[in-house]
Parts: C-alpha cells; structure tokens; sequence
C-alpha cells in the first residue's frame, strides 16, 4: 500500500507539472504570437503605397516587416503546446479536436491565409493585388485571435462533455454570449499589445500614429477588460473556487491590474519598452488568471462537473510523463536560445530594403 501511494503521489506531481509547462507554453505563445496578430489586426489602418501622401513603401510594408522575421518563430509555441497537450494529456487533447473540429479547422485555415499573405503581398506591384492580400492579412490575424478566445471563452464557462468524456454540444453551442466576449476581448488586447510593439520598431509620422493608436486600443482593451471580468464573475460561478483555496494566488490579481495601471503611465511618458513589459505582464498574468480558473480540469463539464476532464483522469502513464518530462527538460533552452537569438539579431527599427516583404 505505502509503495501504491508514493506511485500516486509522484504521478500527481507530473501531472500538476504538465499543466504548468502547458500554461507557461501558453503564455508564450500570448504574448510572442500576441503582438504579430494584434499588428495584422491595426495593418489596414496604416496607409498603403497608394496612399495619397504615402511614399513608394507605405506604411504597410513597414508593419509586415516589423513582424517579419518574427511570426513563425512565434507560432513555435503553439505547435509546441499542442504536441505536449496530446502526449500528456490524450483524452482531453481527443475530446477538444472533436468538439473544437470546425473551428480548430477554421483557425488552421487563417493560419495558412495569414501567411501566405505575409510572404504574396509584395510579390506583384498591383493596386488590386496588395489591397487584396493586405485585407487577407488583417482579417486572417483577427480571425485567429478571435477564435483563440472563443474557446478560452468556452474552457472558462464549460462545454457538454457525456459520461465517456465526449463534446455533447455543437457548433453553435460554443457561439455562446460570454465566449464571444472573451474573443473580442482577445482581439482588443492583442491589438493593444500590438500597438506597443509597433511603437518599438517604427519611427517619424508612422510612431505619431501608432502613438494614437496605442491609446485608443487600451481604452478599448479597458473597457472589454473591465465588462468581462464582471461577465465572468456573474456568470462563471466557480471562477473564484481556487483564489478560495490559495489566498496567495490574489497577489496575481493585483499584479495584473498593476501592470495594466503602467500601460497608460509608460505610454505617456514615451517608454514604448516599459508598456510593451507591462503589456506582457497583463497577457501573462491573465492566462495564470485562466489557469487557475480552471485547475485541475483541462476541460470543464457544463452543466455536468463530473464528467470533466481533468489531469488526474485524462492524462498518459507515469512512464510517458516523466520521459517528456525530461525532454522537455532538453528542448526548452534550445527554443529560449533560438527566440532570443532571433530577437537580437532584427532588433532596432524596421526599415525597408530589398530583402523586405
């Protein structure tokens, strides 16, 4: 028996330990990808070489480029995400594919659009071509972050999961008021997000209106920010069930609202690099916000709790857990190592030569 609970004790230890890789893996991606969708969302606000007063770059490419040695590095830590999803934890990894399939499918879609807008655009000189690839861009990268927060939407407030850990629901059950908040507060944020990066690599009239834009787009995150919050506590009842159990966990909440506080403060005072940590604070803080909502399930049953599924019934064999345990282990310096790299090397401002898109 005392050799069965040490078994027990040391599979719930892997299994706490996976959640969290999943959750840091899913605040990189927030922030990294986060910032390079939010660009593609302002992209049609910025002027295009046909603009009347624009010069033979436009605004356009300097906001493609800007992100262009970046985004699909960025999107490493989603790939990454979904891998581990489905080796530590196959069942929930099962029922969200299935349930999630149209969607999942859509967001795929985008994905591909999004960059093979990305790499068409400057293929051709074209009024008619670039307008329509720069439209492609913009609404493939809202599209993405719009879907990203329906389901967190969905995960938050639960989906019908059956007895055999099954989706019970449809499409437009997961179209529900309170996840198509969550998604256009997604949009919101990562625009805001992406506004402040924006403001890092860009210089001249272009940095005076991303300045305005950096505004606008945390008032709108503020108000969005403020009317979920509320959406969820009136509607999510268990959302504050774990801050119950670990009282700690409130010095999260009150980071997070410290660092949307400097957002506006950095902003003001000309510190694009002091917003854009704080921007990355907030992303961060609120997906541990998501987490801890949801621990210990990956995927809560609604109106049915106990058939969610959790990381103690959905997850792979002690054996598999700690054998990706250790290559985790192996591989994360390796991606912080290329991430960091990359971003030294195309830091500094984005200017247009003829390697640029």
């Amino acid at each position: 028996m005392r050799r069965s609970h040490q078994g027990g004790r040391r599979v719930s230890e892997l299994q706490v330990f996976w959640f969290a890789a999943l959750g840091l893996l899913l605040t990189g991606y927030a922030i990294l990808d986060g910032f390079d969708l939010g660009v593609g969302t302002l992209h049609l606000f910025a002027k295009s070489e046909f603009s009347e007063g624009s010069d033979d770059h436009g605004e356009r490419r300097i906001l493609l480029n800007a992100i262009g040695p970046l985004w699909d590095g960025n999107e490493v830590w989603l790939v990454t995400f979904g891998g581990a999803l489905f080796a530590a934890f196959p069942r929930a990894y099962a029922t969200a594919l299935s349930g999630f399939y149209m969607p999942f499918m859509l967001l795929l879609v985008t994905l591909i659009g999004r960059a093979v807008a990305i790499e068409f655009r400057s293929k051709r000189p074209e009024r008619w071509w670039r307008a329509y690839w720069d439209f492609s861009f913009s609404a493939a990268s809202t599209l993405v972050t719009l879907i990203a927060g329906v389901a967190v939407g969905n995960a938050i407030k639960g989906i019908p999961i059956d007895a055999e850990g099954e989706y019970a629901g449809t499409l437009l059950t997961l179209l529900n008021p309170y996840a198509l908040a969550v998604g256009a507060f997604a949009v919101v944020t990562s625009a805001m997000h992406g506004s402040i990066y924006l403001a890092l690599k860009t210089e001249g009239a272009l940095r005076k209106r991303v300045t305005g834009w950096m505004w606008t787009s945390f008032g709108l995150f503020l108000v969005a920010y403020i009317a979920v919050t509320i959406l969820t506590l009136v509607s999510v009842p268990g959302a504050l069930k774990n801050f119950e159990r670990w009282p700690v966990a409130w010095v999260l909440v009150a980071l997070n609202v410290l660092a949307i506080a400097n957002i506006p403060r950095a902003i003001q005072q000309g510190r694009a690099g002091y917003a854009f940590i704080s921007s990355s604070a907030t992303i961060a803080s609120l997906v541990f916000l998501f987490g801890m909502a949801m621990f210990p399930n990956l995927l809560h049953s609604s109106p049915m709790p106990e058939n969610s599924l959790s990381i103690y019934n959905a997850s792979s064999s002690e054996t598999t857990l700690r054998l990706m345990r250790t290559v985790a282990f192996i591989g994360a310096p390796l991606i912080l190592t290329y991430t960091t790299t990359v971003y030294w090397i195309f830091r500094g401002k984005t200017r247009i030569d003829d390697t640029s898109y």
